[in-house]
């Protein structure tokens, strides 16, 4: 008598399963399953000219959510130092202009001096 139970419980599942949906194809004019498109942010840059470097960097990953995570920087005191330490760095100008639309990609470079020193 089990196996008469077991055998009419296993046959209703598969017939109030429906029919497979393996290997169909959608109708004409159907949309996509999945989009072959990535979803492409935009930001608006940041004001971050007097901040520091560091915080300036941390702005820019944490308004993008690490979709920009690298920028670049240089020395504008013209003595073409290397920031090594970016916490001893203040900014002095920013490649693009503040409110401009920013995406993943762009080349975000800031102009620096010392801490100490003034911006030309």
């Amino acid at each position: 008598m089990l196996k008469f139970v077991v055998g009419v419980a296993l046959a209703a599942v598969a017939t109030s399963c429906g029919p497979s949906q393996i290997g169909t194809t959608p109708s004409p004019g159907a949309p996509p399953a999945t989009s072959t498109s990535p979803l492409i942010h935009h930001w608006a840059m940041p004001n971050l000219v007097g901040s520091g470097l560091q915080d300036a960097q941390d702005a820019i990953q944490k308004l993008t959510g690490n979709e920009i995570f690298f920028s670049g920087s240089h020395d504008v005191s013209g003595k073409g130092r290397h920031q090594i330490l970016d916490r001893d760095w203040k900014v002095c100008s920013q490649n693009i202009a503040a409110g401009t639309q920013i995406q993943a990609g762009v080349k975000i470079d800031f102009g620096v001096v010392k801490l100490a020193e003034q911006c030309p």
